[in-house]
């Protein structure tokens, strides 16, 4: 049974993907992120938060500590692997959107499956406002780490008169 909340809204054949849906375990666990899985909408909600914070902190070893060394990403078209791989892309992301702000919305979850929808503001170095809104796909471990991150997204140029995120 699936848990949809309040958010409305190709692979390449070469890459090896890992699954969405892995066993988990109630034990405690060395080195866990809680809260763990199988999420409780209060516990889903809690780890949402979590990574919405972590991101507004613009950190990128902060950040990558909430993920599996060898976690899978697709980011719009990039597709990479790895803590390293995600602190890199972290690092390039924030050096050119300026004044980045997101705001992130628990969706669905079930099991060790997050679902959130996201909007983001930022200004290029040109000063142009944008306004990005996505959709992210999460698979944790059973330490709590995420193992897995698919995120689609879509930017839209804004006036800064029009930022909802200020």
């Amino acid at each position: 049974m699936s848990n949809t909340l309040d958010c409305p809204l190709p692979m390449p054949a070469a890459m090896s993907v890992p699954s969405m849906v892995e066993p988990v375990t109630a034990r405690p666990i060395t080195g866990s992120r809680p809260p763990l899985p199988p999420f409780t909408e209060e516990t889903a909600r809690l780890k949402v938060q979590m990574a919405e914070d972590a991101w507004n902190s613009k950190d990128p070893e902060r950040c990558a500590a909430a993920y599996t060394e060898d976690s899978w990403w697709r980011n719009r078209s990039e597709f990479f692997t790895g803590r390293e791989a995600i602190k890199a892309f972290l690092t390039r992301k924030w050096a050119k959107e300026h004044e980045y702000r997101l705001k992130k919305r628990l969706f669905a979850f079930h099991g060790n499956r997050i679902s959130v929808c996201f909007e983001y503001e930022y200004h290029d170095d040109a000063g142009q406002w944008w306004r990005a809104y996505g959709n992210e796909n999460w698979t944790f471990d059973e330490r709590g780490l995420m193992a897995r991150r698919e995120a689609s997204i879509n930017d839209v140029p804004i006036a800064e008169s029009d930022r909802q995120f200020k």
